[in-house]
């Protein structure tokens, strides 16, 4: 498919301070779009300026909640070169949100190319401070104008860019998170393997109300049972017990996160332990009364590597490694973020080069 390119006639002044530059809030100079028609497929790709989407009030993505999307980072290696970690995970990881969300999968390739040129043209929005980077989100939305429960017949895939600011700023501090025993965010047979904006628009109200009692974030269990850990809202959560590094299995109610396949990956390779299984927080529980639950932490995109110092289940209130980072997290944060940033040489197809 050709790539058609029009450049803005208007680019915005950069940030001049880069460490003012939150998250999702300042978006670059242009951003890709592609068509899909039922019975002509993808089309008309191109790059375009950023600006504002023609769409009725009828869109049924207004109505159905049928779109998708994906969250990855370009980095400003030491070497000068712009950098992207495991992208083609990405793009597969959306296209399995595509089949489940029964939207029309995508060449993958493709998309991939489509980023590489919106990025060398927007290249000089990619932060220079260390720490910062450009957040990449991709998604698709369906756009037929009708309504009616059904799936789109017409469907916009679109990329837009954020230079956002170091997510520690202050240092890789832990965080407290709030174990959500009332509502239901996903179960096995629903949504919650897709990264779609219904699972996050279910997890609000708990997300609101751990926020009123001072926690960062709400640890969900599973659906049914209402007993086994699951995932945070926007990360993958690990356990140090013991000998062992325990991460909750992925059973279909939970995203299967790079950050989380990179870090089991990592671990193997240097030898540890590491179990995806079922994980009661009954079990957590007494791992931390016992004094065997050495550390806690979250993997996703944004933190890359979260510590957790607090844990609240109940009206009990578990600390956790003396609410200070521990030794495996303090490893896996500095390599991901080293092969990230170009600083480690990583394992092969783990750092791309946009020029390659």
């Amino acid at each position: 498919m050709e790539l058609t390119i029009q450049k803005t006639q208007n680019p915005k002044q950069k940030p001049q301070d880069e460490t003012k530059l939150g998250f999702g809030q300042i978006f670059t100079d242009h951003m890709f779009v592609m068509d899909y028609d039922e019975g002509q497929g993808w089309h008309d790709a191109r790059i375009v300026p950023y600006g504002p989407l023609d769409l009725t009030p009828a869109c049924m993505c207004l109505h159905y909640s049928q779109e998708v999307f994906e969250g990855l980072k370009a980095y400003r290696g030491v070497d000068g070169k712009i950098k992207l970690f495991r992208p083609d995970e990405n793009f597969k990881r959306m296209n399995n949100s595509c089949d489940r969300i029964s939207m029309p999968k995508y060449d993958e390739e493709f998309a991939l190319y489509a980023l590489k040129e919106l990025l060398k043209i927007d290249q000089d929005w990619v932060p220079h401070t260390e720490g910062a980077s450009l957040y990449i989100r991709p998604f698709i939305i369906g756009t037929e104008d009708a309504l009616g429960a059904h799936t789109s017949t017409s469907y916009k895939f679109i990329i837009i860019m954020s230079p956002s600011g170091a997510y520690y700023p202050g240092g890789l501090n832990p965080v407290k998170i709030y174990v959500e025993t009332n509502y239901v965010r996903a179960v096995i047979g629903g949504t919650g393997a897709a990264k779609t904006g219904g699972n996050y628009a279910a997890s609000m109200k708990a997300q609101d109300e751990a926020a009123a009692q001072g926690y960062n974030q709400v640890l969900w269990l599973d659906g049914v049972e209402r007993k086994y850990i699951e995932e945070v809202g926007a990360m993958n959560v690990f356990f140090v017990i013991g000998d062992e590094i325990v991460t909750p299995k992925l059973r279909g109610s939970i995203l299967p996160g790079i950050t989380r396949k990179s870090t089991i990956e990592l671990l193997r390779s240097k030898g540890y332990n590491v179990s995806e299984r079922l994980l009661s927080v009954d079990e957590v529980l007494e791992a931390n009364k016992n004094g065997s639950l050495k550390e806690m932490f979250g993997t996703g995109t944004a933190a890359v590597i979260s510590p957790v110092g607090e844990l609240k289940i109940g009206d009990t209130i578990c600390t956790i490694n003396n609410n200070e980072i521990g030794p495996i997290s303090q490893m896996l944060y500095d390599t991901l973020t080293g092969i990230q940033w170009g600083k480690i040489e990583g394992p092969e197809g783990w750092s791309v080069n946009i020029d390659d």
